[in-house]
């Protein structure tokens, strides 16, 4: 298949819904899991003013429980669609499936999930898309599973083939052990990138993912990059998240013309009870139809966030939703939800 024929949408492409997995409490969510009901309700109902949401449960007295909190937080219920599937974790960013068109029909392209290289129990939600799709939840669209290891927080497009990722993550050993120009070749194949932006800098602390870009830099527009900064000499962020943002002022467009960056402010330090930084940050936003939400914690610099964001989406209202609880488990806002480009659901019920 020609490379043209296959496009990786832009998230900020018109969108059918997006996909959530609901925490339980046969899982690390436990001793948090009425905060993150909570949090996992007010994000639902967001989107469903906006599209439609489908929710994996774990079996149908976890549906009912989520039903309860859904209607709770006021979300529109016909919007809200729930599945029972078994599920390790909530990130659907990363054992959701990623949506391309090919020759403009779309396809659910199902690759593998190791758990971030092994690090955390990850069976059940490497089954979780192919589950979904035996219950016809994305209805006809074909489902195409690959032998990659490949998630969806570690690819960043401007739906014009560009792709922008991390070496530490999409080259590090407990991935695929490919080295950079056989991984290119296959994400050709796979995905139709034309052109590769490479990052060799920039971390989270706490960040288990291996430096996913989604916690780093997004693309806002096909001109327009928003990254994680910090501030504070002092913080250790401040000098990798510098040398990144050198490699992304020395990145070009496919016209040869420097990037804008909109640089985020970097929020005070979050620990866990043992005293380590969890990885909280602002470019772990999701763009929806007609809105981008924003994670915040509860921090002064929540707001400068959402300001320097806003220009970069005009069209769309941008919305601040608390993730500090989900920043207890090293994810956040981004990282729990996954984009079903229009067309996804051609067919679901």
């Amino acid at each position: 298949m020609s490379p043209t024929a296959t496009v990786l949408p832009a998230e900020w492409a018109p969108q059918d819904a997006i996909l959530l997995t609901w925490p339980h409490a046969d899982s690390d969510w436990r001793p948090w899991l009425s905060q993150a009901d909570q949090t996992l309700a007010t994000l639902a109902a967001a989107i469903s003013r906006r599209e439609t949401v489908l929710i994996g449960c774990r079996d149908s007295k976890h549906s009912q429980r989520v039903r309860d909190l859904l209607l709770a937080a006021d979300a529109d219920l016909a919007r809200c669609r729930l599945y029972a599937v078994p599920s390790n974790d909530i990130w659907a960013r990363d054992h959701g499936p990623i949506t391309v068109y090919r020759d403009g029909r779309p396809a659910l392209l199902d690759f593998r999930f190791n758990g971030w290289g092994g690090k955390f129990a990850h069976e059940l939600d490497d089954r979780i898309t192919a589950h979904l799709h035996q219950t016809g939840a994305f209805g006809s669209t074909p489902r195409e599973p690959f032998d990659l290891i490949l998630e969806g927080g570690s690819i960043e497009t401007d739906g014009l083939g560009t792709l922008l990722t991390t070496a530490e993550c999409l080259l590090h050993p407990n991935r695929n052990g490919l080295d950079r120009a056989s991984l290119e070749r296959r994400l050709t194949e796979t995905l139709g990138f034309t052109r590769y932006l490479w990052l060799r800098h920039g971390h989270l602390a706490g960040d288990d993912t291996d430096s996913h870009i989604d916690t780093l830099a997004r693309f806002c527009d096909s001109r327009t990059i928003a990254y994680q900064g910090c501030a504070d000499p002092a913080d250790p962020h401040h000098e990798p998240l510098r040398a990144m943002a050198a490699e992304l002022r020395a990145f070009r467009t496919p016209g040869g013309q420097p990037y804008r960056l909109i640089e985020l402010p970097l929020p005070a330090a979050r620990r866990d009870e043992k005293g380590d930084r969890r990885p909280a940050g602002y470019a772990n936003f999701l763009i929806l139809n007609g809105a981008v939400l924003v994670p915040t914690y509860g921090d002064p610099l929540d707001a400068i966030a959402l300001e320097r964001l806003g220009p970069c989406f005009p069209d769309r209202e941008v919305i601040g939703i608390p993730c500090a609880t989900l920043i207890r488990q090293g994810g956040s806002l981004h990282c729990a939800t996954m984009q079903l480009p229009a067309g996804s659901l051609a067919g679901a019920a």
